[in-house]
Protein backbone atom coordinates (compact mmCIF):
# COMPACT_ATOMS: atom_id res chain seq x y z
CA UNK A 1 0.00 0.00 0.00
CA UNK A 2 1.39 3.77 -0.98
CA UNK A 3 1.11 6.68 1.25
CA UNK A 4 1.39 10.05 0.06
CA UNK A 5 4.72 11.89 1.60
CA UNK A 6 3.86 15.18 1.57
CA UNK A 7 2.13 17.07 4.63
CA UNK A 8 -1.63 17.85 4.40
CA UNK A 9 -2.78 20.39 6.62
CA UNK A 10 -6.90 19.96 7.23
CA UNK A 11 -8.71 23.27 8.45
CA UNK A 12 -12.04 22.45 10.01
CA UNK A 13 -14.06 24.22 11.98
CA UNK A 14 -18.05 23.49 12.42
CA UNK A 15 -18.83 21.52 9.78
CA UNK A 16 -19.17 17.99 10.27
CA UNK A 17 -20.62 17.37 6.76
CA UNK A 18 -18.38 19.32 4.35
CA UNK A 19 -15.28 18.09 6.69
CA UNK A 20 -16.14 14.36 5.91
CA UNK A 21 -16.33 14.29 2.83
CA UNK A 22 -13.32 16.38 2.41
CA UNK A 23 -11.64 13.87 4.93
CA UNK A 24 -13.03 10.91 2.39
CA UNK A 25 -10.63 12.48 -0.28
CA UNK A 26 -7.46 12.99 2.08
CA UNK A 27 -8.24 9.09 3.30
CA UNK A 28 -7.83 8.05 -0.26
CA UNK A 29 -4.57 9.80 -0.61
CA UNK A 30 -3.23 8.30 2.26
CA UNK A 31 -1.11 11.17 3.92
CA UNK A 32 1.40 10.04 6.18
CA UNK A 33 1.54 13.34 7.69
CA UNK A 34 -2.07 15.22 8.49
CA UNK A 35 -1.98 18.42 10.74
CA UNK A 36 -5.63 19.56 11.72
CA UNK A 37 -6.11 22.77 12.74
CA UNK A 38 -9.68 23.59 14.63
CA UNK A 39 -11.46 26.87 15.75
CA UNK A 40 -13.52 26.51 18.74
CA UNK A 41 -17.24 27.17 18.89
CA UNK A 42 -18.86 31.08 19.49
CA UNK A 43 -21.27 30.10 21.50
CA UNK A 44 -22.68 26.87 23.67
CA UNK A 45 -25.33 25.71 20.45
CA UNK A 46 -21.65 25.60 18.43
CA UNK A 47 -19.73 23.51 20.74
CA UNK A 48 -21.66 20.12 19.72
CA UNK A 49 -21.10 20.51 16.09
CA UNK A 50 -17.52 21.01 16.78
CA UNK A 51 -17.09 18.30 18.68
CA UNK A 52 -18.77 16.41 15.77
CA UNK A 53 -16.41 17.65 13.42
CA UNK A 54 -13.31 17.14 15.66
CA UNK A 55 -14.91 12.82 15.97
CA UNK A 56 -14.23 12.43 12.39
CA UNK A 57 -10.37 12.85 12.75
CA UNK A 58 -10.52 10.04 14.59
CA UNK A 59 -11.42 7.62 11.37
CA UNK A 60 -7.53 7.97 10.30
CA UNK A 61 -6.80 4.10 9.51
CA UNK A 62 -3.86 4.10 7.73
CA UNK A 63 -0.64 4.34 8.51
CA UNK A 64 -0.28 8.36 9.61
CA UNK A 65 1.03 10.75 12.53
CA UNK A 66 -1.96 12.87 13.27
CA UNK A 67 -1.14 16.39 14.88
CA UNK A 68 -4.18 18.24 16.30
CA UNK A 69 -4.20 22.10 17.03
CA UNK A 70 -7.30 22.41 18.53
CA UNK A 71 -8.66 26.08 20.07
CA UNK A 72 -10.36 25.87 23.50
CA UNK A 73 -12.55 28.94 21.92
CA UNK A 74 -13.54 30.68 18.80
CA UNK A 75 -10.46 32.50 18.12
CA UNK A 76 -11.58 34.00 14.14
CA UNK A 77 -10.37 33.60 10.81
CA UNK A 78 -7.46 35.76 11.26
CA UNK A 79 -6.03 34.47 14.81
CA UNK A 80 -7.05 30.62 13.91
CA UNK A 81 -5.85 30.23 10.75
CA UNK A 82 -2.31 32.51 10.76
CA UNK A 83 -1.79 30.93 13.79
CA UNK A 84 -2.60 27.51 12.81
CA UNK A 85 -0.27 27.82 9.68
CA UNK A 86 2.60 29.20 11.60
CA UNK A 87 2.37 26.31 13.80
CA UNK A 88 2.89 23.65 10.60
CA UNK A 89 5.19 25.54 9.24
CA UNK A 90 7.47 25.20 12.22
CA UNK A 91 7.78 21.72 11.82
CA UNK A 92 7.33 20.90 8.23
CA UNK A 93 9.46 22.59 5.09
CA UNK A 94 6.28 22.66 2.34
CA UNK A 95 2.25 21.55 2.58
CA UNK A 96 -0.51 21.13 1.06
CA UNK A 97 -3.90 23.14 2.63
CA UNK A 98 -7.48 21.93 2.71
CA UNK A 99 -10.17 23.59 4.43
CA UNK A 100 -13.20 21.85 5.08
CA UNK A 101 -15.52 23.02 1.97
CA UNK A 102 -12.91 22.15 -0.37
CA UNK A 103 -13.31 19.35 -2.08
CA UNK A 104 -10.17 18.29 -3.97
CA UNK A 105 -10.04 16.17 -7.68
CA UNK A 106 -7.91 13.11 -6.34
CA UNK A 107 -5.14 14.34 -8.66
CA UNK A 108 -4.57 17.58 -6.59
CA UNK A 109 -2.36 15.75 -4.57
CA UNK A 110 0.13 14.78 -6.93
CA UNK A 111 -0.09 17.80 -8.68
CA UNK A 112 0.99 19.87 -5.76
CA UNK A 113 3.20 17.40 -4.44
CA UNK A 114 5.48 17.46 -8.15
CA UNK A 115 5.41 20.99 -7.98
CA UNK A 116 6.17 21.50 -4.44
CA UNK A 117 9.53 19.45 -5.27
CA UNK A 118 9.69 21.47 -8.71
CA UNK A 119 9.91 24.59 -7.57
CA UNK A 120 11.07 24.08 -3.57
CA UNK A 121 14.17 26.11 -4.09
CA UNK A 122 12.82 28.91 -6.69
CA UNK A 123 11.87 32.18 -4.29
CA UNK A 124 10.15 33.36 -7.64
CA UNK A 125 7.05 30.86 -6.96
CA UNK A 126 5.12 31.17 -3.62
CA UNK A 127 1.93 28.93 -3.79
CA UNK A 128 0.15 26.58 -5.42
CA UNK A 129 -3.30 26.32 -6.28
CA UNK A 130 -6.02 24.06 -7.33
CA UNK A 131 -8.57 26.40 -8.25
CA UNK A 132 -8.87 27.20 -12.17
CA UNK A 133 -12.36 29.44 -12.45
CA UNK A 134 -12.79 28.78 -16.32
CA UNK A 135 -9.50 30.37 -17.68
CA UNK A 136 -9.31 27.68 -20.80
CA UNK A 137 -5.94 27.05 -22.72
CA UNK A 138 -4.91 29.30 -25.69
CA UNK A 139 -4.29 27.54 -29.11
CA UNK A 140 -0.95 25.87 -29.32
CA UNK A 141 -0.30 25.83 -25.29
CA UNK A 142 -0.67 22.55 -23.78
CA UNK A 143 0.80 23.08 -20.36
CA UNK A 144 -0.68 22.22 -17.32
CA UNK A 145 -0.48 25.43 -15.22
CA UNK A 146 -0.33 28.92 -15.69
CA UNK A 147 0.69 31.85 -13.69
CA UNK A 148 -1.37 34.23 -11.62
CA UNK A 149 -1.02 37.22 -9.18
CA UNK A 150 -4.02 35.64 -7.34
CA UNK A 151 -2.78 33.04 -4.85
CA UNK A 152 -6.58 31.20 -4.56
CA UNK A 153 -6.95 29.91 -1.13
CA UNK A 154 -9.27 27.01 -1.94
CA UNK A 155 -7.06 24.09 -2.02
CA UNK A 156 -3.45 24.89 -2.38
CA UNK A 157 0.14 24.19 -1.43
CA UNK A 158 3.14 26.50 -0.36
CA UNK A 159 6.87 26.56 1.73
CA UNK A 160 8.13 27.50 4.42
CA UNK A 161 10.19 30.27 3.07
CA UNK A 162 7.02 31.50 1.33
CA UNK A 163 5.04 31.56 4.34
CA UNK A 164 7.85 32.99 6.54
CA UNK A 165 7.22 36.36 4.56
CA UNK A 166 3.64 36.20 5.24
CA UNK A 167 2.27 39.02 8.24
CA UNK A 168 -0.94 38.86 9.44
CA UNK A 169 -0.94 42.50 10.36
CA UNK A 170 0.21 43.61 6.82
CA UNK A 171 2.73 46.44 8.52
CA UNK A 172 4.29 47.07 5.53
CA UNK A 173 0.88 48.40 4.45
CA UNK A 174 1.08 51.35 6.27
CA UNK A 175 4.02 52.60 3.83
CA UNK A 176 2.36 55.13 1.59
CA UNK A 177 4.99 54.10 -1.30
CA UNK A 178 4.53 50.80 -0.78
CA UNK A 179 0.96 50.88 -1.24
CA UNK A 180 1.13 52.94 -4.53
CA UNK A 181 3.91 49.97 -5.84
CA UNK A 182 1.84 47.20 -4.77
CA UNK A 183 -1.59 49.01 -6.45
CA UNK A 184 0.32 49.73 -9.48
CA UNK A 185 0.60 46.02 -10.12
CA UNK A 186 -3.56 46.02 -11.03
CA UNK A 187 -4.03 47.12 -14.54
CA UNK A 188 -7.38 49.25 -14.17
CA UNK A 189 -8.80 51.54 -11.78
CA UNK A 190 -11.54 49.47 -10.35
CA UNK A 191 -9.39 47.19 -8.98
CA UNK A 192 -7.03 49.61 -7.12
CA UNK A 193 -9.82 50.76 -5.93
CA UNK A 194 -10.76 47.82 -4.84
CA UNK A 195 -7.70 46.28 -3.51
CA UNK A 196 -7.13 49.70 -1.45
CA UNK A 197 -10.54 49.46 0.69
CA UNK A 198 -9.61 45.82 1.05
CA UNK A 199 -6.20 46.13 2.61
CA UNK A 200 -7.20 49.43 4.29
CA UNK A 201 -9.85 47.52 6.38
CA UNK A 202 -8.00 44.31 6.57
CA UNK A 203 -4.67 46.48 8.06
CA UNK A 204 -7.06 48.69 10.20
CA UNK A 205 -9.07 45.24 11.91
CA UNK A 206 -12.27 46.21 10.22
CA UNK A 207 -12.01 42.64 8.22
CA UNK A 208 -11.10 39.99 10.56
CA UNK A 209 -9.74 37.48 7.60
CA UNK A 210 -6.09 35.82 7.00
CA UNK A 211 -6.35 35.40 3.36
CA UNK A 212 -6.11 39.12 2.04
CA UNK A 213 -2.85 39.59 3.80
CA UNK A 214 -1.80 36.23 2.26
CA UNK A 215 -2.62 37.86 -1.11
CA UNK A 216 -0.93 40.79 0.17
CA UNK A 217 2.30 39.54 0.55
CA UNK A 218 2.58 37.41 -3.14
CA UNK A 219 1.58 40.78 -4.88
CA UNK A 220 4.35 42.58 -2.89
CA UNK A 221 6.98 40.34 -3.12
CA UNK A 222 6.06 39.80 -7.20
CA UNK A 223 5.26 36.91 -6.89
CA UNK A 224 4.44 33.60 -9.49
CA UNK A 225 1.23 31.50 -8.07
CA UNK A 226 0.33 28.18 -10.12
CA UNK A 227 -2.99 27.86 -11.09
CA UNK A 228 -3.73 24.63 -13.34
CA UNK A 229 -5.59 24.57 -16.31
CA UNK A 230 -7.67 21.04 -14.92
CA UNK A 231 -9.93 22.82 -12.02
CA UNK A 232 -8.90 20.46 -8.89
CA UNK A 233 -11.11 22.09 -6.40
CA UNK A 234 -14.92 22.26 -6.20
CA UNK A 235 -16.08 24.59 -3.03
CA UNK A 236 -18.87 22.61 -1.44
CA UNK A 237 -19.43 25.40 1.32
CA UNK A 238 -21.66 27.61 -0.10
CA UNK A 239 -24.85 28.31 2.02
CA UNK A 240 -26.07 29.78 5.49
CA UNK A 241 -22.89 27.93 7.37
CA UNK A 242 -20.13 28.95 5.34
CA UNK A 243 -18.34 31.42 6.80
CA UNK A 244 -17.42 33.89 4.06
CA UNK A 245 -19.48 31.70 1.29
CA UNK A 246 -22.59 32.22 1.90
CA UNK A 247 -23.95 32.56 -1.83
CA UNK A 248 -25.30 29.26 -3.26
CA UNK A 249 -25.53 31.13 -6.57
CA UNK A 250 -22.19 32.00 -6.80
CA UNK A 251 -20.23 31.71 -10.27
CA UNK A 252 -17.48 29.58 -8.69
CA UNK A 253 -19.59 27.37 -6.13
CA UNK A 254 -19.57 24.19 -6.69
CA UNK A 255 -17.44 23.77 -9.99
CA UNK A 256 -16.98 20.61 -11.69
CA UNK A 257 -13.77 18.76 -11.24
CA UNK A 258 -11.72 16.96 -13.69
CA UNK A 259 -8.10 14.69 -13.92
CA UNK A 260 -4.77 15.87 -14.37
CA UNK A 261 -2.80 14.79 -17.02
CA UNK A 262 0.45 13.39 -15.96
CA UNK A 263 3.30 14.25 -16.52
CA UNK A 264 2.92 17.66 -16.21
CA UNK A 265 4.15 19.86 -18.78
CA UNK A 266 5.44 22.78 -17.68
CA UNK A 267 5.53 26.10 -19.15
CA UNK A 268 8.62 27.72 -20.34
CA UNK A 269 7.97 31.66 -19.49
CA UNK A 270 7.95 32.77 -16.01
CA UNK A 271 5.67 35.55 -16.62
CA UNK A 272 1.60 36.14 -15.31
CA UNK A 273 -0.79 35.13 -17.59
CA UNK A 274 -3.15 38.16 -18.04
CA UNK A 275 -6.22 36.38 -19.78
CA UNK A 276 -6.07 34.23 -16.76
CA UNK A 277 -5.99 36.96 -13.90
CA UNK A 278 -9.00 38.94 -15.94
CA UNK A 279 -10.66 35.69 -15.37
CA UNK A 280 -10.58 35.42 -12.16
CA UNK A 281 -11.24 39.74 -11.63
CA UNK A 282 -14.42 38.53 -13.42
CA UNK A 283 -15.23 35.05 -11.80
CA UNK A 284 -14.71 35.89 -8.47
CA UNK A 285 -13.03 38.88 -7.43
CA UNK A 286 -16.13 41.41 -9.08
CA UNK A 287 -18.89 39.23 -7.69
CA UNK A 288 -18.08 41.30 -3.91
CA UNK A 289 -20.26 44.13 -3.40
CA UNK A 290 -19.73 47.57 -5.57
CA UNK A 291 -17.63 50.45 -4.17
CA UNK A 292 -20.67 52.00 -2.96
CA UNK A 293 -22.11 49.56 -1.00
CA UNK A 294 -18.22 48.56 0.36
CA UNK A 295 -18.01 51.74 1.92
CA UNK A 296 -21.92 52.05 3.11
CA UNK A 297 -20.79 49.19 4.77
CA UNK A 298 -17.71 50.45 6.20
CA UNK A 299 -19.54 53.19 7.37
CA UNK A 300 -21.98 51.08 9.46
CA UNK A 301 -18.92 48.63 10.97
CA UNK A 302 -17.36 52.62 12.08
CA UNK A 303 -20.91 53.87 13.65
CA UNK A 304 -21.57 50.32 15.85
CA UNK A 305 -18.03 50.59 17.34
CA UNK A 306 -18.88 54.19 17.75
CA UNK A 307 -21.86 53.70 19.45
CA UNK A 308 -20.58 50.17 21.65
Amino acid sequence: MSYFSTPVVFLIFRRPDTTQRVFERIAQAKPKQLFVVADGPKNPDEAEKCRQTREIINLVDWDCQVYTNYADHNMGLRKRISSGLNWVFEQVEQAIILEDDCLPHPTFFRFCEELLEKYKDDERIMHISGDNFGHKRRAGVDDSYYFSMFAHIWGWATWRRAWAKYDVNMTSWGNRTIQERVLSTFSSPAQRRYWRFIWDETANGNIQTWDYQWIYTCIYHDALCIMPYENQISNIGAGTEGTNTKNTQSLVANLPTSDMIFPLKHPTQFEYDQAGIQKAVNMFHLERPILPVRLAQKMIVKLKKALR
